[in-house]
């Protein structure tokens, strides 16, 4: 089969692979699409940083180049005979294993388990024509929507585990800072789960109005003045929750100068370098500093999928559908700030002509 395989840094590969052989508990996928994400890309920029290349991972014991993509839905080619699903089904994986059995399991914390595993992070995943899953990680795509919708519906997912996070209620004021694609998923897990007043700021632009469709109250440009700006629109005292999504260096400052006193911050982006916090302000002020990681399959995955088949999600984000020969292009444009949507890949597309692959990635 043809997969995409990384190596290292800026080192993906197209090659032809083995079809991987299902175990007990396990489906076999043809895989319809598959995303990609900020950790990708920083692994293509400046890897190898979590996945196991050149150190066994702890848990799947994989070590070398392997098939990455994480964000990945498909048809059922070969089942589990004890299991549920029938061939010709379509499903979304939500890619993270858990154990099950784990005191993290057992209070509902899957995404913390103490032998969790990513398919495509920690062993081959999707970003191939077939993957081997586990089918208790798999829910079906409803009926009506369209492929290239469902290829959303695992960073959605993260995006209403953010948003659970949060703890967000009805008539709050919010704040997201970022509005790149999984600050659109998290502002849309928001609107989804509470009816709060959300202010969104980033660089003027296509970001702020994709906002705005997407059902900020307001939105306001980034910059020096921005405090001020949001402090004047929701007033004086600050918001009750700031989500910090933009991972960019001084946000978190930036969070706690928003935040009322007593309200909370949820740290989504992830900064490039250690960042220096006001610590005596998050204290004095008796703030509460919430994190997020991936997201719960049983909880988010399936409301991910029926947010993306009543709304228009994916038509607001969703930037392109490839074939995998445009891989390494692609990871180019999301590591160096030039793609603010989601790029799908189908794996039996054809590879685009040259000229068409150098345009799309700007080097034509």
């Amino acid at each position: 089969m043809k997969a995409a395989v990384i190596y290292g840094h800026h080192d993906v590969r197209i090659e032809d692979r083995p079809k991987p052989e299902r175990t007990s508990g396990q489906v076999l996928l043809r895989v319809l699409r598959t995303g990609m994400c900020g950790t990708d890309a920083t692994e293509w920029k400046a890897g190898p940083l979590t996945f196991p290349l050149e150190r066994p991972h702890k848990v799947t014991g994989h070590s070398g180049p392997m098939i990455f993509g994480h964000e990945f839905i498909g048809e059922v080619v070969e089942t589990d005979p004890a299991g549920h699903f029938k061939e010709g089904d379509v499903v979304a994986c939500g890619a993270g294993i858990s154990c099950g059995e784990c005191d993290r399991c057992a209070e509902g914390r899957t995404n913390l388990c103490r032998r969790y595993y990513t398919l495509g992070l920690s062993t081959h995943g999707g970003m191939a024509e077939y993957v081997a899953s586990p089918e208790r990680i798999l829910v079906p795509v409803p009926a009506g929507l369209s492929l290239d919708a469902a290829g959303l519906a695992q960073p959605l997912a993260v995006g209403l585990h953010a948003g659970r996070r949060a703890g967000v209620q009805d008539g709050q004021r919010v704040v997201l800072i970022g509005a790149g694609a999984i600050g659109s998923f998290v502002l849309t897990a928001v609107r989804a789960l509470a009816d709060a007043d959300v202010t969104v700021i980033d660089f003027p632009g296509e970001r702020l109005r994709r906002a705005l469709r997407l059902g900020a109250t307001r939105v306001v440009e980034a910059g020096l003045e921005a405090v001020d700006v949001v402090r004047e629109a929701i007033g004086a005292a600050g918001a009750d929750v700031v989500i910090e999504a933009s991972g960019a260096p001084g946000q978190l400052n930036s969070a706690i100068a928003m935040v009322r006193d007593g309200g909370t911050i949820l740290q989504v982006g992830l900064p490039a370098k250690q960042q220096e916090v006001d610590v005596h302000a998050l204290v004095m002020r008796e703030i509460t500093v919430q994190t997020t990681l991936a997201h719960v399959c049983g909880e988010d995955l399936a409301p991910a999928l029926e947010i993306l088949r009543t709304t228009n999600l994916a038509e607001e984000l969703l930037d392109s559908v490839r074939p995998l020969e445009g891989v390494a292009d692609q990871l180019e444009r999301l590591a160096t700030g030039k793609l603010d949507g989601k790029v799908l890949f189908d794996p039996s597309l054809a590879p685009e002509p040259e000229s068409a692959t150098l345009a799309a990635s700007g080097h034509a």
